[in-house]
């Protein structure tokens, strides 16, 4: 099986729709925050899903950006990057979240507490070093890359202008979680899924359009750097 830019596009595709499905799912029944020690298998599963949520979101915006990079310009690079980034902070966040934090439960259950608090937007109480750095990453990541890049995506025009303006929207309005209460968290971040989901499907489907529009174009180009023939 040979592997082409076309494949590659639409494997992307899969996997932003996958992502938003993932994203939307462990939204349901999610446990409060606080009881993160008290519900330790729960959370671990959700958290190792959201793992993988990150690194398809990561896979399915960058075939969206290769897609469209040629129309979405410098503001398509810079909202690229700026949301890959948060991806990947988001990424490592819930690896720590799965991994580490679970084994000390037992042993630090202060500190483990201080985590999820700050993870989600209150204040610690103790010191957790380096990871509040880490969880504003994140969220200034996820917010300002996504409404660059789903701006940039509605301007280009190439994928679904209804998808690109909800990813926009929806990521823009995360930043009011920090002044609402945490009940707003799982619903706010539906709309994120459902924007992933709609781009996920508009990319597979417009995954070949490239391709088919370059013999076209070369041959345009090659007719008008043909000596007129008299």
């Amino acid at each position: 099986m040979s592997i082409t830019s076309t494949s590659l596009t639409r494997a992307a595709g899969v996997a932003a729709v996958a992502a938003g499905v993932i994203f939307i799912g462990v939204q349901v029944n999610h446990p409060a925050s606080d009881t993160f020690t008290t519900e330790t298998t729960q959370w671990v599963a959700r958290e190792y899903a959201k793992v993988v949520m990150a690194g398809l979101a990561l896979a399915g915006i960058t075939g969206m950006y290769l897609r469209q990079h040629r129309s979405a310009g410098f503001i398509g690079l810079v909202g690229y990057l700026v949301l890959a980034t948060g991806y990947l902070a988001m990424f490592s966040v819930e690896v720590i979240a799965a991994v580490v934090l679970p084994n000390l439960v037992d042993t630090e259950p202060g500190f483990v507490n201080d985590v999820v608090a700050a993870a989600n937007g209150r204040t610690a109480s103790g010191d957790i070093g380096g990871l509040q750095a880490l969880f504003g990453l994140m969220g200034a990541g996820i917010i300002v890359g996504g409404v660059i890049f789903g701006i940039s995506l509605l301007r280009s025009g190439v994928l679904n202008r209804w998808g690109a303006a909800l990813l926009a929207a929806s990521t823009g309005a995360l930043a009011a979680l920090a002044a609402l209460p945490e009940s707003f968290n799982r619903p706010l971040a539906v709309p994120v899924g459902l924007a992933l989901i709609t781009l996920g499907v508009s990319l597979f489907r417009n995954a070949g359009d490239n391709e088919h529009a370059a013999p076209a174009e070369t041959a345009a180009r090659d007719r008008a750097l043909q000596p007129v023939v008299r």
